[in-house]
Formats: C-alpha cells, sequence, structure tokens
C-alpha cells in the first residue's frame, strides 16, 4: 500500500496525549497542518481515552494556506479560512467559536465551515491541484521545444479563459518545496488503501511527470554539450525550491545536481540564501540521508563526489571557467547579472540553460551563448544545427 507515502502521525498522536493529560476542562482542538483524511477521528480517539473525568473534547481542522516568502500576508489577507468539524451541535459551536477568532479581521464569507472529513482532504487536494497544473504546463513545453511553439506564450493565451486562469501555468525545471510532493504521494497513499488503484495512478503520474521535467532538463545539458559533462564544470546558479527562501526541501537543484554527478560533471554552486552545509547534506556528500535514496535517484551515492562541488561566494564566481550555466532557481538578481562579464569568463562554445526563463534569450544569444529555456524555440548555431538534443525516449534514466 505504498508505505513509504503515508504520512508519519507519530509525533502528532503523542502530542495529542500529551494534551489530554494536560486538560482539565472541555477543550477545542486545532489541526493547524495537512494531515490524511480520517485524522482527527485518531486523535478523537487518543483524546477520549486518556481525558480526566468530565473532560470532552471537540476536534477541528483547520489547515494552512500560507506560502513561503508570503505567509504573513497570507494571514492577514486570506483567500478563505477553512474550518471542519463534526456536525453535531457541540461541533458546530465548536465551528464558530474559532471561526470567531478569524472573524476579528476575515470577512465572514471568507470563512468556509465544512465537515472535519471534507476540510483534512480539501488542503491535500489544494496542493494537488497546484502541482497538477504545473506539471500539466511543464507538459506542454516538452511540445512547444519540439514545434517552435512559445510555452510562455501558449500559456498567456490560456490563461484568459476565465476557466483556467494565468496563475501555476509558469513553466519551469519542475516544482519543489515540503508540501507538494508529500501532499500528493499522501493523497495516493489514501486512494490506493481504499481500492482507488486508479485514482491513486492518476495522481502519481503528476510526481512522474515532475521527475521527467528534471530529467529532461539535464538531458539536454549533456546532449548539448556534446553528449558529455564528463570532467566539464557546470555553474549551478540557485539551490533552493524558489526565490526568496533559503528552504531546499525538494528543491529541483538537488535532483539535477545528482543526475550531472552521476554523470561525471564539477559543479560549482551559487544561492543567495543556501549555506554550504544544506547544499552537503542535500547532496549526500558526507554522508548518506537519513531519509532514504530519493524516488528520481535511487542509485545515487554522495560521498563518491564530495571533491566535484565547490560552493561559489558569487554567481560571477560559479560561471568562472564553466562550460556551462544553469538557472534552478528564480532569484530576482539572475535577471541582472552582467552576462557579457559571464560569458568572457567561461570555456567556449559556452551554454546557458534557463530553468525559470527569467533572462533574454535574444540577449544572451547576441552576446554568444547558446541557450535553452524551457518550453522555447530552439536556439540554433551558425551551421543551422540544434545544439540542444531532441527529447530522448529514455529520458527518464542516465
Amino acid at each position: 500500500l505504498f508505505r513509504s507515502r503515508a504520512a508519519d502521525l507519530s509525533m502528532a498522536q503523542a502530542a495529542a496525549r500529551s494534551v489530554a493529560r494536560a486538560c482539565s476542562r472541555d477543550t477545542i482542538v486545532v489541526e493547524k497542518s495537512t494531515v490524511p483524511v480520517k485524522t482527527a477521528e485518531a486523535i478523537e480517539a487518543i483524546l477520549t481515552a486518556n481525558a480526566q473525568p468530565g473532560v470532552s473534547f471537540q476536534v477541528l481542522s483547520n489547515p494552512e494556506f500560507l506560502a513561503e516568502g508570503t505567509a504573513i500576508d497570507d494571514l492577514n489577507e486570506p483567500d478563505r479560512v477553512l474550518i471542519g468539524g463534526r456536525q453535531s451541535a457541540a461541533g458546530l459551536q465548536a465551528i464558530e467559536t474559532l471561526a470567531a477568532v478569524y472573524n476579528q479581521w476575515v470577512p465572514r464569507e471568507r470563512i468556509v465551515t465544512t465537515n472535519l472529513w471534507s476540510s483534512e482532504l480539501s488542503k491535500l487536494v489544494a496542493n494537488a491541484f497546484l502541482a497538477q497544473r504545473i506539471s500539466s504546463i511543464n507538459s506542454i513545453s516538452a511540445i512547444c521545444e519540439a514545434t517552435g511553439a512559445d510555452v510562455d506564450q501558449v500559456a498567456g493565451a490560456i490563461g484568459k479563459d476565465t476557466r483556467v486562469g494565468s496563475k501555476f501555468l509558469k513553466a519551469s525545471v519542475g516544482f519543489g518545496g515540503s508540501c507538494f510532493q508529500k501532499d500528493i504521494l499522501n493523497l495516493t497513499y489514501i486512494a490506493a488503501s481504499l481500492g482507488l488503484s486508479e485514482v491513486s495512478e492518476y495522481w502519481t503520474q503528476v510526481v512522474r511527470f515532475n521527475d521527467y521535467q528534471k530529467n529532461r532538463f539535464v538531458y539536454k545539458i549533456v546532449s548539448s554539450l556534446f553528449n558529455t559533462v564528463n570532467r566539464k564544470k557546470i555553474a549551478i546558479l540557485g539551490f533552493a525550491f524558489k526565490k526568496d527562501t533559503g528552504d531546499t526541501r525538494e528543491s529541483a537543484a538537488i535532483d539535477i545536481c545528482k543526475k550531472l554527478l552521476q554523470d561525471g560533471a564539477i559543479l560549482s554552486i551559487y544561492d543567495p540564501k543556501v549555506d554550504k552545509a544544506q547544499m552537503w547534506e542535500d547532496l549526500e556528500l558526507d554522508a548518506p540521508s537519513r531519509y532514504g535514496p530519493t524516488l528520481n535517484c535511487p542509485d545515487y551515492v554522495g560521498s563518491k563526489y564530495a571533491d566535484k562541488v565547490t560552493k561559489a561566494g558569487t554567481a560571477y564566481e560559479a560561471c568562472d571557467g564553466a562550460h556551462a550555466l544553469c538557472i534552478i532557481t528564480e532569484w530576482d538578481e539572475f535577471k541582472t547579472l552582467d552576462y557579457e562579464k559571464i560569458y568572457a569568463s567561461m570555456e567556449k562554445p559556452c551554454f546557458a540553460f534557463d530553468g525559470r526563463n527569467i533572462v533574454d534569450q535574444g540577449m544572451l544569444r547576441s552576446i554568444g551563448f547558446q541557450t535553452f529555456g524551457i518550453g522555447k524555440p530552439q536556439d540554433t548555431d551558425k551551421s543551422g544545427r540544434t545544439p540542444v538534443g531532441p527529447i530522448s525516449p529514455d529520458a527518464t534514466s542516465f
């Protein structure tokens, strides 16, 4: 039943026991974390079993909808506040008690109330739908590269349709962060445990395609550099999963770096927020990950590549002497770098792979770079050759 995909709720259950022992009067207990459906049922059972005489509990689900980098704004001006509880008299009263707290600054029409299970499932589904949109536009980016279409133009066109909307239609090397993959795998586990194998497989494909997109990016790097990156220096610009945070959890940079190292590349990594210790831990250069091998790099042994990775102090240092630069995180500073200076310091021919489509490729080409952007018309050199190779049917394995 995909045990590795299930959420570990042991700490939440231990916390429920502690709460039950500490409470001497009727108490409302609120779930804030993203949890599997029916978690509240387990928490209720633990609270009831450990409650002091005469004490009762109401468990509410009130999941967070906060994004890193905008969490305070999201709290002050939320799209919605979701509160789920038992539909009994006591449960409905508990819901209204919590709603009254939020109503101090959130309009009542933005406070959505549901039953417990709908609230718990809604948080998982919200993250799954957002990740699905990213994988969907990334799948279109592959078609764009093969046909000469521009994925940003396609996204702009379909985003004008009010039924679709424009958000989360930015093609990239893939999604990351602590929530999307974890919550989708959690959803697939729930579906599989309920015997809904087709549902589980459907959502599994979202994660598989995210891995495919990262692998496809690596394949383009390798094929462009004359089918080998062995002993070639590659500059990695950005290691966090998105800009304005030092969070690297499930960052696309991790798998991309691992794949390049396995192919023999020498990496120089620059990120303005991520420190060397975090990079080394994520790339397992000193010791294997305590979480076990990643789904996308099951055979990777990081200690073999400890002498192949350096942390650069600036983007210019990272690019000095490199055969290629790869933009993995959409940091604003990468938009305004002196790319003429960078070009002069790199090996020739030199390549630029923009995994976030944040730099003008026409400008890069005018300087002399051979370029690749996600879902962008392919570059050609003076001979008319396309230096970035076509999509391999086996692009997901190296």
